[in-house]
């Protein structure tokens, strides 16, 4: 059990009470997944989300279907919870700080979400932090990414500071000849970008991090992901990598988590190079999608610990119940309705955990479910995870 307690940085919730009114803002798998996990503990979940047929809106009949960036609409949903938390980083931090001033629970808090939800801030402050991060730059014009590329080298990735996710977001330059296309790609006359030095990595790795109201934290496994075409398609449980980078990867996690200031489960991608050395990629003030795995491997998921930590109440074990765990995301290959076919193959897979997410259409890349797989080495439960994921198709009838 990964948990470590420190002096109380913010009152808790009382401990005596049974069950929370606990509000979602965004309507999603991750939404979904967190509520999935709080019901149980006997929580009211209430869901704030445009589409009143979201993944998460199927779960409960408390789903008010509006804009989240509406201060009126905010102030009228965090009325009827005790707690607000979020499953995104695209809900202003200013809006949600008017219902902190209004005396409503936010977790994490405008504070954490301002400095996380702009990339450029977040990389700002794990820097005064003393943590690694690839060398990076404000850049406002075409001719400061040139001169930013003559500095930093290139290849060098430019970066939207808000709003960006699985690779939306990103451009990879690898020369000058790519700046034109960048910069229009990603709109720099009118998004403010950054742009940062290309880190030369051989692994891909991710810490799930919860960090409670009172600062006790508990850490998951370090684990490997592998990205298709930028969006996460598998994660190994635990990485393979030596105990002594494990372990830095982990230090590097928590203290990132709290350079922010974060209180719920925070996803941390991390950079490993071939030599050694871990770079911070960036932090998701959320649930994270490198830690699906822990519903079934380890003790108390991402999603519980979520629950417990912004309702203030003590964190669950992350102990793996397996020596490996995988999970494989299922993407949808193009636009078409969201129900997949050949679910009963999968569900024939012994040892295989299939969860969809209900999306009504699927499309080119879309994160339609996922599946885990528990077994006594990762190549084993890579093997059962393949043999369902390979099952199930979301392509158009006919």
């Amino acid at each position: 059990m990964h948990v470590t307690s420190a002096p109380e940085l913010l009152p808790p919730a009382d401990p005596g009470f049974a069950s929370a009114r606990l509000g979602i803002i965004g309507g999603g798998q991750l939404a979904r997944m967190t509520a999935l996990a709080a019901l149980p503990l006997g929580c009211e979940v209430s869901i704030l989300e445009p589409n009143p047929l979201s993944p998460a809106a199927q779960l409960t009949p408390l789903t008010v279907a509006g804009d989240w960036a509406d201060a009126e609409t905010l102030q009228q949903f965090a009325a009827r919870v005790d707690v607000i938390t979020l499953e995104n980083e695209f809900v202003d931090a200013g809006v949600l700080r008017q219902l902190e001033d209004a005396g409503h629970k936010v977790f994490p808090t405008s504070a954490s979400l301002a400095l996380t939800q702009d990339k450029l801030l977040q990389k700002e402050a794990l820097v005064r932090a003393g943590l690694p991060v690839p060398e990076f730059c404000a850049v406002a014009s075409p001719e400061a990414l040139a001169a930013a590329g003559e500095r930093l080298g290139w290849p060098l990735v430019l970066k939207t500071r808000r709003n960006g996710y699985d690779g939306k977001g990103n451009f990879t330059l690898r020369s000058p000849a790519d700046l034109p296309a960048a910069w229009q790609a990603l709109r720099g006359d009118l998004n403010e970008l950054f742009v940062e030095a290309f880190w030369h990595f051989a692994k891909e790795l991710a810490v799930i991090v919860t960090r409670g109201r009172d600062g006790t934290t508990a850490t998951y496994p370090v684990v490997e992901t592998v990205q298709h075409h930028h969006v996460c398609h598998s994660v190994q449980a635990p990485a393979p990598i030596a105990p002594e980078l494990a372990a830095r990867a982990t230090e590097i996690a928590l203290r990132a988590v709290t350079a922010v200031g974060a209180v719920g489960s925070f996803g941390v991608e991390l950079f490993l190079s071939a030599t050694g050395e871990i770079a911070v990629n960036e932090l998701a003030p959320r649930v994270h999608n490198s830690g699906h795995y822990t519903i079934e491997a380890c003790a108390c998921s991402q999603f519980e610990n979520h629950v417990r930590a912004v309702l203030g109440w003590p964190l669950g074990s992350t102990r793996l119940l397996a020596p490996a765990a995988v999970m494989l995301n299922l993407l949808g290959p193009h636009r078409a309705p969201g129900r997949p076919l050949g679910l009963a193959r999968a569900l024939a897979v012994p040892e295989a955990h299939v969860h969809l997410y209900g999306k009504a259409m699927s499309g080119a890349g879309r994160k339609m479910g996922h599946i885990t797989a528990l077994g006594p080495t990762v190549a084993e439960a890579m093997a059962t995870a393949r043999q369902a994921a390979h099952a199930i198709h979301f392509h158009p009838l006919t």
